[in-house]
């Protein structure tokens, strides 16, 4: 085998690290063992009483990630960084915790960096770059960003993956993949998730991170999307000095778009950063099924524009960078989520449920009926709360809800859809960082006048595709002519007794017929107990030496306890 040849394969299945795996392998079964405990078997029973506050314990899980984190970098940063901006769901406390990561990533050693450079271009730095400083502008978990002077003296930045980079993301990928192996436990997760898929997509995406050749090109695509959006901007990539582990581009820094301060304090309006930001978002998931799914505050900033009109807020722009981690919508979804920003815009909860139904997040068997009526409710009860207390006011509807709907929130009749895992990721992030920008953020009113341009757009499409439904409409006429013919088929094969039909229960019907189910077994177990405890106490009483009695005695015990188990509410 040549050394090209060799190099590919150590690219592609790097060594693991054993030693962190064994340490990562620790903190998740510990956590997995600890939500078993306190969130599974103290549940339910008489033993509930004993259960502690969740909010300590998972303070304290989220403390002790954080320390890993820092100590131990890697993928584990990315995800900590994710769930910091989960402000819309996550206790502030914990939020709190987590926030850290965004600033507290070690740098690696400058000269590391320097021989990567030089080993990816195969030439001495000082013929690629005027100078390239030791201070760090940035230090994330997967590479680190470098200030750097370009031979004709433009001033540029230079981003490099960490030193050794790749054995640590697929040891991290490998502790990731028995977390999920070990969701494979519940039975609600199994059903909802295809887990395998997961694990697959976490990992080709990831991976895909440590080409930075792949992220320029998707800088690249990003920025003619937004060409004719003075608001956005793009930082332009060099890709003369762009290799597999390196990546130049211009030097675009300017306020950090969670600096709300900073943004005060410079003329601009957070408020109007975040309608702008959420736009922005609109179009990349709705428009260009193309999406930055990583907007951390690390990667958007704002740059304030000069104003003609000293009174008025100033004009700014947000730029986009780290292009690394991008989602794109398959096609088979993209008319499905249309329609999805359609009726949430709308407030069409009919057309919501059939968009989720298009996209394939329904179990089979969900009552649909059910669905659109506690979705008239959320829009009756939620259409114009902000972001920033979307949470709270959840938190105050649940006893309704539980009430009304325990049918829907027992079934939960989702799934996830692992295409778009990293699409509700992007959205994830963005509600947070909208939320800190502006707490009273209506994502219901800047959703309406996108949703009502889109429906334009849908029937425009349609009246320009006449024909389109000219054809349809002469299928539905022949099929109008060749059902008589289908009938009598029909109607043959019952004759014959050759005709079967396969009856799918609603979530209801199966509810009502497991309680059936329950009430007579809970009788034949009650009778059976009975008897054997009877029987129990004849020979206690008749032969007290012999055993049996003891036996038939904890029989009825247990056959009473098969009868009172709940079934289907395992973990």
């Amino acid at each position: 085998m040549d050394h090209a040849a060799s190099q590919n394969l150590s690219l592609a299945a790097p060594p693991r690290d054993f030693r962190r795996y064994r340490k990562l392998r620790r903190f998740v079964f510990s956590v997995f063992l600890h939500a078993f405990f306190w969130d599974v078997l103290l549940a339910r029973g008489p033993q509930k009483a004993l259960r502690r506050p969740a909010l300590g314990r998972w303070l304290a899980i989220a403390r002790r990630y954080r320390a890993l984190a820092v100590e131990m970098g890697g993928v584990l940063i990315k995800l900590g960084q994710f769930l910091s901006t989960r402000v819309d769901l996550l206790p502030p406390e914990i939020v709190k915790e987590l926030q850290g990561l965004q600033d507290e990533v070690p740098a690696e050693p400058y000269a590391a960096v320097i021989a990567q450079i030089e080993e990816d271009f195969g030439r001495p730095i000082g013929e690629l770059f005027a100078e390239v400083s030791p201070e760090i502008l940035g230090a994330a978990s997967l590479a680190q960003v470098h200030p750097a002077r370009l031979l004709s003296g433009e001033r540029v930045v230079v981003k490099a993956l960490r030193p050794g980079i790749e054995r640590l993301v697929e040891t991290d990928l490998a502790a990731v993949g028995l977390a999920i192996r070990l969701l494979r436990f519940s039975k609600k997760i199994r059903r909802r998730v295809d887990l395998a898929r997961l694990a697959d997509e976490i990992a080709r995406t990831t991976r895909a991170e440590l080409d930075l050749r792949t992220e320029a090109q998707n800088a690249e695509r990003f920025a003619e999307q937004f060409a004719n959006d003075p608001r956005i901007r793009v930082p332009k990539i060099y890709l003369d000095r762009t290799a597999r582990r390196t990546l130049t581009a211009e030097n675009v820094a300017a306020i950090k778009i969670s600096d709300r301060a900073a943004l005060l304090a410079a003329g601009l309006d957070p408020a109007e950063v975040a309608r702008v930001l959420y736009r922005t978002y609109m179009r990349q998931i709705f428009e260009h099924s193309f999406v930055h799914a990583d907007p951390h505050p690390g990667n958007l900033f704002v740059e304030a524009l000069e104003s003609e009109d000293d009174g008025a807020p100033r004009d700014f722009r947000i730029t986009f960078i780290d292009f690394g981690m991008m989602a794109t919508v398959p096609p088979r979804l993209r008319g499905a989520l249309k329609e999805y920003a359609i009726a949430l815009g709308t407030r069409d909860a009919k057309r919501l449920v059939e968009a989720y139904a298009a996209a394939g997040v329904l179990l089979p068997g969900a009552d649909l009926t059910r669905l659109e009526e506690v979705h008239r409710e959320l829009f009756a009860r939620f259409w114009g709360v902000s972001v920033g207390r979307l949470r709270d006011e959840a938190m105050s509807q649940a006893r309704y809800f539980l009430a009304k709907y325990k049918d829907l929130l027992y079934e939960l009749p989702f799934q996830v859809e692992v295409d778009l895992l990293f699409v509700s990721r992007a959205v994830g992030l963005l509600a947070g960082l909208a939320t800190s920008l502006d707490p009273e953020f209506d994502p219901w009113a800047e959703t309406l006048p996108f949703a009502e341009r889109l429906a334009k757009q849908e029937a425009k499409k349609g009246f320009g595709n006449l024909w389109g439904l000219l054809g349809q409409g002469v299928d539905r006429v022949r099929a109008a002519f060749d059902t008589p013919r289908r009938l009598e088929e029909l109607l043959g094969k019952i004759e014959r007794g050759e005709f079967a039909a396969e009856v799918e229960l609603g979530p209801e019907s199966r509810r009502l017929l497991a309680q059936v189910d329950a009430g007579h077994r809970r009788t034949t177990a009650a009778v059976l107990a009975g008897a054997l405890g009877i029987a129990a106490a004849i020979l206690a009483v008749g032969r007290p030496e012999t055993l049996w009695a003891a036996i038939l005695g904890v029989g009825a015990v247990g056959v009473y306890a098969w009868g009172s188990r709940k079934r289907g509410n395992g973990p």
